[in-house]
């Protein structure tokens, strides 16, 4: 028999393995957060802060920006490469990313866009030049986008340093600003982790298991789209092969259905320890791990929630950035936000409640809380409700 777990539990489960449970308070440990959300998803778009440190500031609001360019440009204690998206991983995990690495040197190269890309020999010229002059960015190349020049395209330069990023060769020294500046791997990456070999089993089967870990519970579909490293097959084939290790679970989802799933040896254990989330009222970024999977959030919380950068003005139901609003263990709500930094400024423009959900004077002052320190957090000095 499956062992069967209520929405409430499950949503318990699940937040406490993404970080969201208990109050984002006290002392900051960056790469212990890193590592227990497995990685960290890097964004440019900054409406209030860029998406990454967002992500970590929900989970310690003592979090600031400049903390993550420490951890990874000087401290070494994350490395940057590509999950679904560009992402900092825990360096010592380094040494199972390596057949990614493989696979998307494969992949990229049979990109139809990535075709402009500068040949072996000029690829040899900038790694001769990083070598020679030290990590360098995109703004240290002068190529030319040949042909009809559209929004994708990029100069051929910028996609071999792409390509050799992909591949592993190249490795993300440091940022300025957002702006990033390659390095031979050589150079960035300590020894031992570059030189710890596994077997592609090997690797796999540590996707998978971490994959799990911090899901709590996930189908097969969820542990693959976790990390984006490896193919839905080879996850079938690991949960088949190691199907008496893992406890085979059912699932509530928000409508009273049973979704077969599949978790840890320990689930039972976990159960047991995960605590309630506090009833703080969270403002929460679009590509935070919760929200990521929209599947999954959809199961768990009845939450239907798609961005809408690339959704014509006229065509979006909500706005171009609108962040979700969790309150304990459910989605109340979403809200528009931004922040004029010039200005000291955090505005709010919308905010819609879920349905079902009444906007009580209490949780209207969880929100203006929250607010006061989201707006602490990007250095506003007010909050604004705009009016019209």
């Amino acid at each position: 028999m499956a062992l069967q777990i209520s929405n409430r539990d499950a949503r318990r489960l699940w937040l406490d393995a993404q970080g969201l449970s208990a109050a984002p308070t006290g002392p900051v440990d960056l790469p212990g957060t890193i590592r227990k959300l497995g990685f960290v998803q890097l964004d440019t778009i900054r409406v209030v802060a860029r998406a990454h440190d967002h992500i970590l500031w929900s989970r310690n609001q003592n979090y600031r920006e400049p903390m993550l360019e420490k951890c990874l440009g000087r401290d070494r204690h994350v490395f940057e490469h590509f999950t679904h998206d560009a992402s900092v991983i825990p360096m010592d995990f380094y040494p199972m990313w390596r057949r990614q690495f493989r696979r998307l040197e494969e992949k990229v190269r049979g990109w139809e866009w990535h075709r402009g890309m500068l040949d072996e020999e000029g690829r040899n010229e900038i790694r001769a030049r990083i070598e020679s002059e030290g990590p360098l960015s995109t703004k240290a190349f002068d190529t030319k986008i040949v042909g009809k020049r559209e929004m994708w395209r990029r100069p051929p330069h910028k996609l071999a340093l792409d390509y050799m990023w992909y591949a592993g060769e190249l490795s993300t020294s440091h940022r300025e600003g957002f702006t990033k500046f390659y390095d031979l791997s050589t150079r960035v990456i300590p020894q031992p982790h570059r030189e710890t070999a596994h077997s592609d089993e090997v690797q796999v089967d540590w996707l998978c298991r971490e994959a799990l870990a911090r899901l709590a519970f996930g189908t097969p579909g969820d542990i693959q789209r976790f990390w984006a490293a490896a193919d839905l097959a080879e996850v079938k084939a690991w949960t088949e092969a190691k199907a008496g290790e893992l406890v085979p679970v059912e699932i509530e989802s928000v409508g009273g259905q049973w979704m077969p799933a599949l978790a840890p040896a320990d689930i039972e254990a976990r159960l047991a320890a995960a605590p309630a989330p506090v009833s703080r009222l969270r403002i929460l970024n679009p590509f935070d791990p919760v929200i990521r999977d929209r599947s999954r959030l959809t199961r768990l919380f009845g939450f239907d929630y798609r961005i809408e950068i690339f959704v014509p003005a006229a065509k979006r139901q909500w706005g171009y950035y609108v962040y979700p609003l969790l309150e304990g263990d459910r989605f109340v709500g979403r809200i528009e936000v931004k922040s004029d930094r010039q200005k000291g400024e955090l505005s709010v423009h919308n905010l819609w409640p879920e349905p079902g959900v009444t906007w009580t004077p209490a949780r209207q002052a969880r929100l203006d809380a929250e607010l006061g320190r989201l707006a602490r957090f990007v250095g506003a000095q007010e909050v604004v409700w705009q009016t019209d």
